[in-house]
């Protein structure tokens, strides 16, 4: 695979954009030819992500990377904004915990569709959260 198509990013500014950025999920799940289950738990990881990313952030980026260690091919997807930030990133992690009006399943489900997830936010900052799934 060339190198400009194992790396990449998109906008998360709009609604259409967190269309676009499960629409861009499910190509590269497929590519590294996941199974169904885990094309699904990618996407829906991403899906919860890039709408944080968008409604709590005020908007960011998603970047992606296709990844290959010898053994094992995976994806990892960064979701990052400049947004107001995370004041208590241990309660964000908290199931049924919400900032909004949502069901607070967003940053601890997400983690449990990944294999790494890894959360670093700095209140007035931003946020960005990174996410793997291997094959």
């Amino acid at each position: 695979m060339p190198a400009e198509e194992r790396t990449g990013s998109q906008p998360l500014r709009t609604e259409e954009d967190i269309v676009h950025s499960r629409q861009k999920v499910r190509v590269l799940a497929q590519q590294l030819k996941f199974s169904l289950v885990d094309q699904t738990k990618m996407i829906t990881a991403a899906s919860e992500l890039s709408r944080n990313t968008l409604v709590h952030g005020g908007g960011g980026t998603m970047r992606w990377e296709l990844l290959d260690d010898g053994l094992r091919r995976g994806l990892r997807l960064h979701f990052e904004d400049q947004g107001p930030g995370i004041p208590d990133s241990k309660l964000a992690m908290t199931d049924g915990w919400t900032s909004g009006g949502g069901m607070g399943l967003g940053l601890p489900g997400s983690k449990r569709l990944v294999h790494e997830f890894e959360l670093a936010s700095v209140p007035g900052k931003g946020t960005r959260v990174s996410i793997t799934r291997w094959k």
